[in-house]
């Protein structure tokens, strides 16, 4: 699809707000023309990056939703922690936890870069590794300053669905 092809296709929808996800989208040349026109439309706009990507040169209206990778997800090593400079209130940085090790990870990290009076800070456990419950009461006795999420998509649709 053209940048207009896929421009027209979200106005038919007549949303307020786009999120823009799946795979890497900083990869896609044309991210920022369409961050900016939909931006431009009067839309609230949304982008989920991995965090390995330079996000400065997105737009500044759209909010940013970025990974931190924790070490048991094999990836935390592609974390590219100047992109935390490039946050601001709106924004949001999630971290998807595997286990306790992660979990302390991400509150070092959280602690370090004192990313909870950056951004909304985002914990989330990783599919069938970790109890939905276990991660709520980490969370609640260490009184972290975090919203608790979970992948709704495969509680509803299953973990194998795609296109929901």
């Amino acid at each position: 699809m053209t940048l207009a092809d896929v421009i027209v296709k979200v106005l038919e929808y007549n949303c307020p707000l786009v999120e823009i996800t799946g795979g890497e989208p900083l990869l896609q040349p044309n991210v920022f023309p369409l961050t900016a026109r939909l931006c431009d439309l009067g839309k609230r706009v949304l982008l989920e990056t991995s965090g390995s990507i330079d996000v400065s040169q997105v737009d500044p209206r759209v909010v940013k939703i970025m990974d931190l990778k924790c070490p048991g997800s094999g990836e935390h090593e592609k974390n590219l922690y100047d992109n935390i400079r490039h946050l601001d209130k709106k924004d949001e940085v999630k971290f998807v936890v595997a286990d306790r090790a992660d979990y302390d990870w991400a509150k070092g990290v959280m602690t370090e870069y004192q990313l909870p009076g950056v951004c909304t800070v985002l914990v989330s456990p990783a599919w069938e590794k970790l109890p939905l419950k276990t991660l709520a009461e980490w969370i609640l006795a260490d009184k972290l300053p975090v919203r608790m999420q979970t992948q709704w998509h495969k509680h509803i649709w299953g973990p194998d669905t795609r296109g929901v």
